[in-house]
């Protein structure tokens, strides 16, 4: 594991923000750190980068506890922009990239390649203030990539983007990724988490509430359901609602049905299929799996409101 986060627990004031949070972020892994707005995911990213330490638990690195040492190998993009507005945009990369150890030479090598990259080599010579906020955001984000960091933390990197600049964003991301670098999300976008997410956790009230691999909670919170598009000479014909399952829904058009089914206690769809076989021809069948933003709903609304006060 890079990171080992291990009962950790963070109060302020009356408010505990994290309770006894432990999360596993594997190496070379994009990890989606999840919650609605409140639920302590901003506290924990906080810690990782030491801006503040937690009351109890700890925190690995590599297997060593996590210290001042660890700083230059974490690349840090905050919801919250942070640039310096009357600074040209090459000055600015320049030194926040030796800040973060590079010589000159390299940094300004980097630099190029980055620019080069994203396409704003036009901009170096431009102060921030006159940038838009998407263009801002290229800006932020080489700064927080150009040290090559082995650990990257993006709160939401997509916000203010459009989708052609997100999408070249995202494409960067994954080739850090693939480069060796281990990403945290912390998002909003459950359809980001399904594309590039290898593991999430949930956190919800402070507390952890749902962890593991994007593919196999998908799998476990699988419903039974299906959608079944046929063809049916009959007229009227339309799928018994019998004790092997109940209609959810159902459309037709001249002879061909698309109907949703979701199936009762443990009965299986080829159950369905050997009783229906002989009326109707199956043209294609779907299960229909719940998505990282259904599953999301489910376990926050099991427990609490979707919104709440406290970071």
């Amino acid at each position: 594991m890079l990171l080992e986060i291990n009962h950790v627990t963070k109060d302020y004031a009356n408010h505990r923000a994290l309770d006894d949070v432990s999360i596993q972020i594997p190496k070379g892994k994009i990890f989606g750190l999840l919650g609605p707005n409140g639920a302590g995911k901003t506290s924990l990213i906080r810690i990782i980068n030491q801006i503040t330490a937690p009351d109890s638990g700890e925190i690995l690195f590599n297997g060593e506890a996590l210290g001042p040492q660890h700083i230059a190998q974490i690349g840090y993009l905050p919801e919250e922009r942070g640039l310096y507005k009357k600074m040209k945009i090459g000055d600015q990369m320049l030194y926040l990239a030796q800040l973060k150890g590079l010589s000159k030479r390299e940094a300004l090598a980097r630099i190029q390649d980055w620019c080069q990259r994203l396409d704003i080599t036009s901009w170096l010579d431009k102060k921030i203030e006159d940038l838009s906020k998407g263009m801002q955001q290229k800006v932020q984000f080489v700064a927080t990539v150009i040290h090559q960091p082995e650990l990257i933390i993006l709160d939401e990197p997509f916000s203010g983007f459009d989708p052609v600049n997100a999408n070249i964003i995202k494409e960067q991301i994954l080739r850090l990724n693939q480069e060796g670098a281990t990403i945290i999300f912390s998002t909003h976008r459950m359809e980001t988490v399904e594309e590039l997410c290898d593991n999430i956790a949930l956190i919800n009230r402070s507390k952890k509430i749902l962890d593991g691999s994007v593919q196999e909670i998908k799998k476990e919170y699988r419903n039974q359901t299906y959608q079944l598009e046929y063809t049916a000479n009959e007229d009227n014909f339309l799928l018994s609602d019998d004790t092997l399952f109940e209609v959810i829904t159902s459309t037709k058009h001249e002879k061909t049905y698309i109907t949703t089914i979701k199936l009762n206690n443990n009965n299986h769809i080829n159950d369905v299929l050997m009783r229906y076989i002989p009326q109707i021809q199956l043209n294609q069948l779907i299960e229909i799996v719940p998505s990282m933003a259904d599953i999301f709903i489910q376990k926050v609304t099991q427990v609490s409101p979707l919104s709440q006060d406290h970071a």
